[in-house]
């Protein structure tokens, strides 16, 4: 019994230390964007592989993932008779919801993971041990661009992704549930209101910090060779992915809220 509460005590402790390191590196990346110097190579180059790299299977899943919300959404309206109500309610899930969350869940899964097994690989490598015995702080040199091309990148692939859902959704509409694409289109314009806007780009910038942040973190707590290295992989998606989630509920309790959308 003793020696559990000792386990305990242990974890507990290895916790509070990785939550201050956590900050204390999400708080220097962050400052890094406003001090120099500025690394603009290394930010561009990270910015083709996370926005041009993403673009692909970003208007794939968003293409998709329209399509099948339309698909149920008209069969269930369809037996209630509100079929004309499908535009409206495909435009808001996807505006609100469904394309920043997805948009983010595909920018971890792809990006993120990237971010952790490449800076892992430098850190087994003994590169980052290279940059600060060269005067070069590690964390300006590769959490810095890694951030503002998330902050960057992320709000992009979301309103792209938005926009080819509502494509999707708009093809499944006329062809399969025989609606008017004009009255879809109208319905979708009707949605385009600044408080569901607002909503769907705010989301956007937050999880593009927490998996930039979460990743590197995870990338340069890497231990243990091989087997660490996957660790730290799995643990930066993982957590990213669970942070997504969270977040996006207290974003969306929050903000219906403040714009007085409160149920």
């Amino acid at each position: 019994m003793h020696r559990q509460g000792n386990n305990i005590a242990l974890r507990l402790r290895e916790l509070i230390f990785d939550l201050q390191d956590f900050y204390l590196l999400s708080y220097k990346g962050s400052a890094g964007i406003i001090s120099k110097p500025f690394y603009l190579k290394d930010t561009i180059e990270q910015m083709d592989y996370a926005g041009a790299g993403s673009f692909p299977i970003v208007v794939l899943i968003s293409l998709f993932t329209g399509m099948a919300l339309s698909l149920q959404i008209s069969a269930e309206l369809s037996n209630l008779g509100l079929k004309m109500y499908t535009g409206k309610i495909v435009g808001i899930a996807i505006i609100r919801e469904l394309g920043p969350v997805v948009t983010a869940v595909v920018y971890a899964g792809r990006v993120g993971s990237g971010i952790a097994s490449e800076l892992g690989s430098m850190v087994l490598g003994h590169q980052v041990d290279t940059l600060r015995v060269f005067g070069v702080d590690p964390t300006k040199k590769l959490v810095t661009p890694r951030i503002v091309t998330a902050l960057l990148m992320l709000p992009v692939l979301t309103v792209i992704g938005d926009a080819v859902s509502l494509m999707g959704g708009y093809f499944i509409a006329v062809n399969v549930a025989n609606q008017s694409g004009t009255f879809y289109w109208s319905a979708i314009r009707a949605v385009l209101n600044f408080e569901n806007v607002l909503t769907g780009i705010v989301k956007p910038f937050v999880f593009g910090f927490l998996i930039a942040t979460i990743c590197c973190f995870m990338g340069l707590s890497t231990q243990g060779g091989a087997v660490g290295m996957r660790q730290s992989t799995t643990r930066a998606v993982v957590y990213s992915m669970i942070f997504i989630v969270i977040t996006d509920f207290v974003l969306t309790r929050t903000l219906l809220y403040v714009l007085g959308l409160s149920i």
